[in-house]
């Protein structure tokens, strides 16, 4: 047996055995518990994985592995997501295919995976890319159209002109492409949408019933937007009883004259409405009331508003813009006539597309109306008057409350927020000017792409303009392997260029075209857990007694970036296919923990003059060979995150080359709290290496008197002082890294195991002498010994195994049991008790731990240093809390 950490000498040899052996393939037998552990669908990027990406796979394998130890049969799947843009620039920019590619991407993927010790079970593995698996993304698409939830309209999207596609909303940031970081465009393009909206509140209501952080559920909350207000309409003056336009129906007729509806949230506030704005693409534009200098004016700021996407349009810090129409509306309360605007800030696609502006009491409408020089009336007041809201205006704030108290609002003034809110809400509903309502922000998933590499669209379009399915027993419809698929740029997929994939025929034998768009890759990922739980199944996406065995996913790991698109558009699926029939739960995550990044150290030089800076940089990026000559004047270092693009990756290469597969695993674990960001350190892992090596110092100590049977002879045996601080020592270290596992803490799991180490190399120090004579001295390092060994194996399983056949054990740690402790064993033997004078410490004692309460006051009451302040007083009381403290109270 090795007396140190020598990783080169056994950790290869341990991967190969687990392979051989199939260690990890997942077991559905009878009697055990299950748990479904699983990691975000990873994309197999040429870069291959670097230590950061280990932070998201060490620690779910080691609770993996811990509950299989605890006797769960344990799903813990791996597979690829391949389909979608980042494997499609990568093979254009290789000039290459982009199968083949993604094939030996994810290769090196699970290499690196292997490397790391990860146990995933690659019998389940799959890609999305491949047609065993999107013939049932494609299935599923037929499900929600059957349902009414997949549809295609003409809509206004967002194109990147430089990856020649269309973007979901999600997918600008502040005007740009996320992938490409082109400005992004407006273009009208038929596209397919998956009508998420109809699960907003579901979505909503589920979030109750999930274990994931506050922060995940409240983005989630706020993205799909759930607000419960009155919908009302102005009518526009000056055109009276004659045509009329409907922004729900999109009719024209001349039933009454011509309105527009708006929302609102604060009907509280409707006296306080001094403008109203409709959004550039509002329908009504083209109806109002104005003059020829008007028109021109709305239609240059329309073409201007077209370049913006809508997020950066409504960024919160963004300059208002905006332009008179020349129209006015008439205030459905008051008769006044107020001017009608429009501005970019307000989105045709959200609510009714025209909002009323109450700038007195909304930031967005105060900063609009200074800048355009219009009217501002305070509605609201809360304790400090009418003053309190003028300072606010004077400081350049409006004044928001959620509480308060009405002014300037006809016979509503002195009724609070809350009574306005009902007494508004009833009168607009019984003059039939309008409606109370809920509605959402959340829009409809669009899910086409215009581009090749994806999941094909299943449907045909026949001649007479109808969409039909593809039948069920002709999928998948397979994407063609072809040589030339860069994007067309005409807005078109390049499926739509190949004769023999587009030309079809429709079920009733005639000509028909095959749609040409693909789905975002966002679909693909979006079931790929249900596969996982059946892959193997060629005649059903999954078995239902599959599904019913696995789901849901009992732990799901993986960034929080993923907030508002994957996790999002997962639990819509997933609920979707509840409601037909097909999956046993609504929910498909039911705990979620998302880890911290791992940083590098990395050269950023000053900018110099003219210098083009990327977005949110006030430095640029230099190699590391730069910054070797570059005077230190001239140079900074940031801790930032790595990326093949900043040059600064560590692989798990570089650092199992260098320091070992559980040495690496073993800082991952140790360097902060799993949700925390990490500053990758050297000197860190190499702390780690040290620890592995007091481990296998111990075992190689100990190892020649152990004794294999230690259960079955120890629990008879009477214990001496030192027996007994050795077990105390092993059912404390068992029940603290337990339960610091069970709940992710990985960090303070390494920390016990460190003070285990420390707690038993004291022990060591009075028992070598005693060894050779004292057999329950033997019996106690003998579980001890055992015992580290199984505590250890989740985190440096290669160190585990090897220690584990130095001592004539046969097979693996992954197939022992995971140790339990005895709560007995575990107590302490002395504790230390604060002693307190009327709340105040004045000493601790050193007591054993099963002292009663009596004997406990009459120590803490006999104390010299408590006798000085309580002598010659009354002691009134004396509080005794168990385990902890003492508090004497005396009078005076």
């Amino acid at each position: 047996m090795f007396d140190k950490y020598l990783p080169s000498e056994f950790e290869a040899k341990w991967r190969e055995r687990w392979l051989k052996a199939d260690l990890f393939k997942t077991r559905e037998d009878e009697g055990r518990p299950k748990f479904y552990g699983l990691e975000f669908f990873p994309y197999p990027s040429g870069a291959g994985l670097s230590v950061g990406h280990a932070r998201n796979y060490v620690p779910p394998d080691v609770t993996c592995r811990m509950k299989f130890m605890q006797g769960y049969n344990v799903l813990h799947p791996m597979g690829f997501d391949a389909f979608g843009l980042p494997a499609e620039n990568e093979a254009i920019k290789r000039k290459s295919h982009p199968a083949p590619m993604i094939e030996n991407y994810a290769a090196n993927y699970k290499r690196q995976m292997d490397l790391i010790g990860i146990g995933f079970d690659w019998s389940r593995t799959f890609k999305s890319s491949d047609p065993s698996y999107y013939k049932w993304t494609q299935w599923i698409f037929e499900i929600l159209f059957d349902r009414g939830l997949a549809f295609r309209k003409l809509a206004a999207v967002n194109w990147d002109p430089v990856d020649k596609t269309v973007l979901a909303d999600e997918e600008v940031i502040a005007g740009r492409a996320e992938r490409s970081g082109a400005i992004v465009e407006k273009k009208w393009i038929p596209q397919w949408y998956f009508k998420i909206t109809d699960y907003a509140q579901e979505l909503i209501d589920g979030l109750d019933t999930l274990d994931w952080p506050d922060g995940i559920k409240a983005m989630q909350r706020n993205w799909i937007g759930r607000s419960e207000g009155c919908q009302f309409s102005f009518a526009v003056a000056g055109v009276g009883e004659k045509e009329v336009y409907d922004l729900d129906s999109d009719h024209r007729g001349f039933e009454k004259g011509l309105h527009f509806d708006v929302f609102t949230t604060r009907v509280d506030t409707i006296f306080g409405v001094t403008f109203c704005v409709l959004a550039p693409e509002h329908a009504l534009l083209d109806l109002l009331p104005n003059g020829p200098e008007d028109k021109q004016r709305i239609a240059e700021y329309q073409a201007q508003a077209k370049l913006l996407s809508d997020i950066d349009r409504t960024a919160e810090n963004r300059e208002k813009t905006g332009v008179f129409t020349g129209a006015y509306a008439v205030h459905p309360l008051t008769g006044k006539h107020i001017p009608i605007w429009i501005a970019d800030y307000v989105l045709a696609t959200y609510g009714t597309g025209g909002i009323m502006a109450v700038p007195g009491h909304d930031q967005r409408d105060f900063d609009f109306a200074k800048k355009f020089s219009l009217a501002i009336i305070p509605v609201i007041v809360g304790e400090g008057g009418i003053a309190e809201v003028e300072k606010f205006h004077a400081e350049g704030k409006a004044f928001e409350p959620k509480e308060g108290t009405l002014v300037n609002s006809s016979y509503y003034d002195g009724q609070t927020v809350a009574d306005a809110q009902q007494n508004l809400g009833m009168r607009l509903e019984s003059e039939g000017i309008g409606n109370r309502k809920i509605q959402y922000k959340l829009r409809d998933w669009l899910i086409s792409r215009q581009r090749y590499w994806g999941c094909p669209i299943p449907v045909i379009h026949t001649k007479d303009g109808d969409e039909e399915l593809v039948p069920l027993n002709a999928l998948p419809v397979e994407l063609p392997y072809v040589d030339h698929y860069e994007p067309s740029g005409d807005g078109t997929s390049p499926l739509a260029h190949i004769e023999e994939f587009v030309n079809c025929v429709d079920s009733d034998g005639r000509l028909a075209k095959r749609e040409t768009d693909t789905m975002g890759g966002f679909a693909c990922s979006s079931w790929y857990f249900l596969r996982f739980c059946d892959p193997e199944n060629y005649e059903k996406a999954w078995s239902p007694e599959s599904v019913n065995y696995w789901m849901p996913v009992d732990c799901y790991v993986g960034g929080a970036e993923h907030a508002v698109m994957h996790l999002l558009y997962a639990r819509f699926w997933t609920r979707v296919l509840y409601d037909a029939g097909f999956c046993p739960v609504q929910e498909p995550f039911a705990t979620l923990k998302n880890q911290g990044q791992v940083l590098a150290s990395t050269p950023y030089r000053k900018s110099r003059e003219g210098e083009r800076l990327e977005v949110g940089e006030d430095g640029v990026l230099v190699s590391f060979e730069e910054a070797k000559i570059l005077p230190e004047d001239d140079l900074t270092w940031r801790w930032v995150r790595m990326s093949k693009s900043k040059g600064n990756v560590v692989t798990p290469d570089e650092a199992v080359e260098s320091y070992g597969a559980d040495a690496l695993r073993m800082y991952l674990l140790f360097v902060a709290p799993f949700h925390a960001d990490v500053q990758w350190s050297n000197d860190g892992i190499q702390g780690m290496v040290r620890f592995l090596s007091r481990i296998f110092k111990f075992a190689a100590e100990v190892g020649p008197f152990y004794v294999s049977t230690w259960k079955d002879v120890l629990p008879f045996e009477e214990l001496d002082d030192l027996s007994k601080k050795i077990r105390r020592s092993t059912h404390q270290a068992i029940r603290n890294c337990t339960n610091d596992l069970e709940s992710f803490g990985y960090n303070t799991y390494v920390s016990w195991l460190m003070k285990y180490m420390n707690e038993l190399n004291d022990s060591l120090d009075f028992a070598r002498r005693r060894m050779d004579s004292e057999r329950v001295i033997v019996l106690s390092l003998s579980e001890a010994l055992e015992t580290l060994i199984l505590l250890v194996s989740v985190g440096a399983p290669h160190s585990a195994d090897e220690i584990w056949e130095g001592l004539g054990k046969e097979g693996f740690t992954y197939h022992a049991q995971w140790p339990t402790h005895i709560d007995e064993l575990a107590k302490e033997s002395e504790v230390t008790i604060a002693v307190q004078v009327n709340g105040k410490l004045r000493d601790t004692l050193q007591v054993d731990a099963a002292i009663d309460d009596e004997k406990l006051k009459a120590l803490a009451i006999a104390s010299e240093k408590v006798l000085v302040y309580t002598e010659g007083k009354e002691v009134k009381k004396v509080i005794v809390i168990p385990g902890r403290l003492v508090n004497i109270v005396v009078a005076g």
